[in-house]
């Protein structure tokens, strides 16, 4: 099958070798998925630039991408809840990543039927996001009717989807975007919309419950100032915690290290009286399902930027660097 490989680790100039690989296997609790469209997400870059190779060691070469929706071609024997035809979306697991191909094999757990109202590029642009928003908004921060949360970036993947669930669960929203993405926040939802580039966010809000982090670590320790006490940073792009190394199975190897690279900011937390928490999405099909259901209600839709053809897949993930993407980012692959 056609595939796009990372040879290497490396920023400079490094980009994915289209090539041909063999075809996955399928095991007894797998499903093999014949790709229609993969999501790109900055999670894809962080991967090929060898960000995660402490925690994520993918051994060169590997197939990239992380988002997928296709259609179900084999079922392994020990497979129960799919079937060949089925159209379906996924998250694979982080082990088991590669939907930049023509072809994968994933787990059964870990998929979600599609969303009938949606394109195949559209469920492409669902499931990374989704799960991250759901993880930290439903899981972690147990949001509720009457709380109030602050979604930075709110025009990006995560963020526009995190806004659209945070509404739908009953809070009150706050974002940054610029000027230009205003009225794409104000129409997801967003209550308190703040232009990044004219005020200071660290200014204006007060006495929030949540904050979901997606940026840099200056913005994560201002974010600490506008939450309440008990309040809850749930941060997604680091600096990652020892639950995280407990989540990796890892935790009496990786455990110290996370320690120290999230000493500074879980010191701080305690000082606010609030919590922190890293998060790293997780693969998981029935939550994946609990999202494409409010998709089909017409709750949340996803925000599509931009489809590129699948031999475009590279220049595919230097739109995603450029940081201008509004929502998401796919490739179409059939």
């Amino acid at each position: 099958m056609r595939a796009y490989i990372v040879d290497r680790y490396g920023k400079s100039g490094n980009t994915l070798r289209a090539g041909d690989v063999p075809d996955p296997e399928v095991g007894e609790h797998d499903v093999l998925v014949q790709v229609h469209a993969a999501g790109v997400n900055a999670l894809d870059l962080k991967i090929r630039d060898g960000e995660f190779k402490l925690v994520l060691p993918y051994r060169p070469p590997f197939v990239l991408g992380n988002d997928v929706a296709g259609v179900v071609i084999r079922a392994g024997a020990g497979v129960r809840r799919f079937k060949p035809g089925d159209e379906v979306c996924a998250r694979p697991d982080k082990d088991r990543i590669g939907t930049f191909a023509e072809l994968i094999s994933i787990s059964e757990n870990d998929l979600a039927l599609k969303p009938k109202r949606l394109t195949m590029e559209e469920a492409a642009a669902i499931p990374l996001v989704g799960l991250t928003a759901w993880q930290a908004l439903v899981e972690i921060a147990g949001l509720r009717k009457g709380q109030k949360v602050f979604i930075q970036a709110g025009a990006g993947g995560v963020g526009t989807f995190a806004i659209q669930l945070a509404k739908h669960l009953g809070a009150t929203v706050a974002t940054t975007t610029s000027a230009a993405n205003a009225d794409l926040v104000k129409r997801l939802g967003a209550d308190v919309v703040i232009d990044y580039r004219e005020e200071d966010f660290e200014t204006v809000l007060r006495d929030y419950d949540v904050v979901l982090n997606s940026l840099d670590d200056k913005t994560l320790e201002k974010s600490l100032n506008v939450l309440k006490p008990g309040g809850k940073l749930i941060s997604i792009s680091g600096p990652p915690d020892p639950a995280f190394a407990r989540q990796l199975g890892k935790p009496w190897i990786l455990r110290p290290v996370m320690r120290v690279l999230s000493h500074r900011v879980r010191k701080a937390a305690r000082r606010h009286q609030v919590s922190y928490s890293f998060l790293f999405m997780r693969a998981n099909g029935e939550q994946l399902g609990e999202i494409t259901s409010l998709i089909d209600a017409g709750v949340i839709e996803p925000v599509v930027d931009r489809i590129f053809p699948f031999e475009a897949t590279n220049e595919a993930l230097a739109y995603v660097r450029t940081g201008r993407a509004k929502g998401k980012v796919v490739v179409k692959v059939r």
